[in-house]
């Protein structure tokens, strides 16, 4: 695991959103697995911008997303499907075809999940899976507890998750208390991940996931099994770390002599 800590949140999404960059100048056909939430928007923001003014190509990319409320259909304001749309979709060329979100309005759940997990392994596996972290540690809506070898499945969301999501809505009853999730096993599978988290709220479960030992009860802390992972911190959330030095240290070691190996281990 590579502990990245930038001084701010445009630095942390700046840094993402060039090692996705990288990935698609390597492979044009790459394979993305993307999150929705308030972090990864200025991600997206900077892949726009690529996009717009640099030419980053999309046209042969494949997206998966990582999950959806239950009940909201794709139009929805605060479905998940609709955030992509809005934050990233439509202003980059990626094929429609080529997209796909968990549908919140599956006639058969179990169906759809497992129709999902196949439609990954048909497009030869995420290539770059990116992440975000809840405020009690979960990936996805893998909610404390989840089986760290999990599936995309139907998941009941947690009390403190339908309030850290009440923000979005106009009252805290209209959060979905459902949601379709790919599994911490599935996530486990994409063969780089990149998570992403700023703040200061999110500084003491940064700290539990990196440092901690791994448990089902904080899911993001499995990804310290993962072979190439790189965390992307703005200094808030990384303030609780213990080795924040040292994690400094790598970083402007290989600024300096490896550049092209920032976010490689």
């Amino acid at each position: 695991m590579e502990v990245i800590i930038t001084e701010n949140y445009e630095s942390m999404s700046k840094l993402a959103a060039s090692l996705i960059r990288q990935q698609l100048l390597s492979r044009p056909n790459s394979v993305l697995g993307l999150a929705t939430g308030s972090t990864p928007v200025g991600t997206y923001k900077e892949l726009v911008r690529m996009h717009r003014e640099e030419g980053l190509d999309f046209s042969q990319v494949v997206t998966f997303n990582l999950d959806e409320y239950l009940g909201l259909p794709p139009s929805h304001p605060q479905s998940y499907r609709y955030f992509m749309d809005e934050n990233l979709f439509k202003h980059i060329n990626v094929p429609p075809g080529n997209i796909h979100v968990p549908y919140g309005h599956a006639e058969s759940v179990v169906e759809f999940c497992a129709w999902y997990e196949e439609q990954i392994k048909a497009a030869g596996g995420i290539d770059i899976q990116i992440l975000g972290i809840g405020g009690d540690g979960h990936i996805a809506f893998n909610e404390p507890g989840s089986s760290l070898g999990s599936r995309t499945r139907l998941k009941t969301l947690t009390e403190e998750t339908i309030k850290d999501n009440a923000r979005f809505f106009k009252d805290e009853a209209e959060v979905p208390r459902f949601a379709i999730t790919m599994g911490v096993g599935t996530i486990m599978e994409a063969k780089r991940i990149i998570l992403i988290a700023n703040g200061k709220a999110k500084a003491a479960i940064i700290a539990e996931a990196i440092e901690g030992p791994i448990t089902a009860q904080v899911s993001a802390s499995v990804l310290q099994m993962h072979r190439e992972v790189v965390v992307i911190l703005d200094a808030a959330a990384g303030s609780k770390l213990k080795r924040a030095d040292y994690y400094r240290w790598v970083y402007e070691q290989k600024k300096r002599l490896v550049p092209q190996m920032i976010g490689r281990m």
